[in-house]
């Protein structure tokens, strides 16, 4: 069983390493997915407008057996304009079996939360929850420590119950 998870892991990383290689032009992406988003649900567009800056991961791959990992890059945002590249990495264990794609965005009430986020101080622990964003769905988020998170999911499927964290690395323009 322990061979099978190794073996797992190690494809799995090789396999994440080649995406984020095959990733090109992250602001671009994430501009079409912010239009997504706001077509998804519209009232994410007044979170947009207001918040002091926020960083969004266009597409996250996620998989898991026992032993999971996700990783994703992405651009951060300061009054709607880019301002520098992110990458979000995140490991976990416990109960997981499958893979997902989805789409996160990290909304930051006020200067302090979003320079903890670009001064490398930023994780996520087990207890941190993000709003799935759907059609037609109220959104009824607050901001929690000056955080918001949302996440869109693209595809795949997931069965989870473990704990991890995220973890963040920002390079400024």
């Amino acid at each position: 069983m322990m061979i099978t998870r190794l073996i797992f892991l190690s494809l799995f990383t090789v396999l994440f390493s080649f995406g984020a290689i095959a990733q090109k032009d992250v602001s671009s992406k994430s501009l079409e997915k912010i239009k997504e988003l706001k077509q998804t649900n519209p009232e994410i567009g007044d979170i947009f407008g207001s918040a002091y800056g926020y960083a969004l991961f266009p597409s996250i791959g996620k998989g898991g057996i026992g032993i999971g990992g996700a990783m994703g890059n992405g651009t951060v945002f300061k009054g709607g304009t880019a301002v520098g590249d992110c990458k979000m990495t995140q490991l976990s264990i416990g109960f997981q079996f499958g893979g997902q794609k989805y789409a996160e965005v990290i909304f930051f009430e006020n200067e302090k939360a979003y320079n903890r986020f670009i001064e490398g101080n930023f994780e996520f622990a087990a207890q941190a929850s993000a709003v799935a964003l759907k059609s037609g769905v109220s959104i009824d988020a607050k901001y929690r420590d000056g955080i918001m998170v949302f996440t869109h999911i693209s595809g795949g499927l997931m069965y989870e119950a473990s704990v991890g964290g995220q973890k963040f690395k920002v390079k400024m323009y």
